[in-house]
C-alpha cells in the first residue's frame, strides 16, 4: 500500500511539474529572488517521496527485525537467570527439608553443609546476576551502537540515492557539496519512526 501511495504522490508531483503554469509561477518575484525553480523542486519532491518506501523496505524493516531479535535474546537470557534463581530457591527448600529430618542425629555435619551451601548459593547467584547484568549491558550497548551506525549509514545512503535519482531525472550532475548539504539537512529534519 505504501508503494502505491508513494507512486501516486510522485506521479502527482511530476505531473504538476509538467504543467504550463509552473513557468509562470517561476517568474513570481519572490521565487526568482529565492533562486528556486518550481519544476525542478516538484521533480525532486517526487523522487524523495519514492525513496521513503525503499528506505523502509531495505533499511528500516531489517533494522527493526534485528532489534527485535536482540530483544528476544535478552529476554531469553533474563529468563535463564530467573530459572537459575528458581532452581537455587528449590535447592534451598529441599536442603532445609532434609535438614529438619536429620537434625537430631547430625546437627554439626548439617550446620557445616548449610554454611557451604549458602556460600555456594551466594556465589552462584552473584555470578548469575553478574553475568546477566554484563550480558544486558553489552547487548544494550551493541544495540545502541548498531542503531546509531545503521541510521548513519542509511542517512548517507539516502543522500547518495537522492542525488543519483535527481541526476537521472534532470540528466545533469547535481552531486556537489551544496546539494549534498541540502539533502542531508532535509533528512536530518525527517523523524525516523522507531
Amino acid at each position: 500500500m505504501r508503494w502505491i501511495i508513494a507512486i501516486v504522490l510522485a506521479a502527482i508531483f511530476w505531473a504538476l511539474s509538467a504543467q504550463p503554469f509552473i513557468d509562470t509561477a517561476n517568474h513570481v518575484q519572490l521565487i526568482e529572488q529565492l533562486g528556486l525553480n518550481l519544476r525542478t523542486a516538484l521533480v525532486q519532491m517526487g523522487a524523495v517521496v519514492l525513496m521513503f518506501p525503499v528506505l523502509d523496505t531495505f533499511f528500516l524493516t531489517p533494522l527493526r527485525e534485528a532489534m527485535q531479535s536482540r530483544t528476544q535474546q535478552l529476554e531469553a537470557t533474563y529468563t535463564e537467570a530467573e530459572q537459575l534463581r528458581a532452581r537455587m530457591e528449590a535447592m534451598k527448600t529441599e536442603y532445609e527439608a532434609r535438614l529438619a529430618a536429620t537434625e537430631a542425629s547430625a546437627r554439626e555435619q548439617i550446620q557445616a553443609q548449610i554454611k557451604e551451601a549458602t556460600n555456594l548459593r551466594t556465589e552462584l547467584i552473584a555470578e548469575a546476576n553478574s553475568k546477566r547484568d554484563e550480558m544486558l549491558k553489552k547487548a544494550t550497548e551493541e544495540i545502541a551502537y548498531e542503531k546509531t551506525r545503521v541510521i548513519s549509514e542509511i542517512r548517507s545512503e539516502v543522500v547518495n540515492l537522492t542525488l543519483m535519482a535527481t541526476e537521472r531525472v534532470l540528466g545533469e550532475n547535481v552531486d556537489n557539496d551544496r546539494n549534498r548539504k541540502l539533502v542531508q539537512e532535509f533528512i536530518d529534519k525527517v523523524e525516523v519512526p522507531g
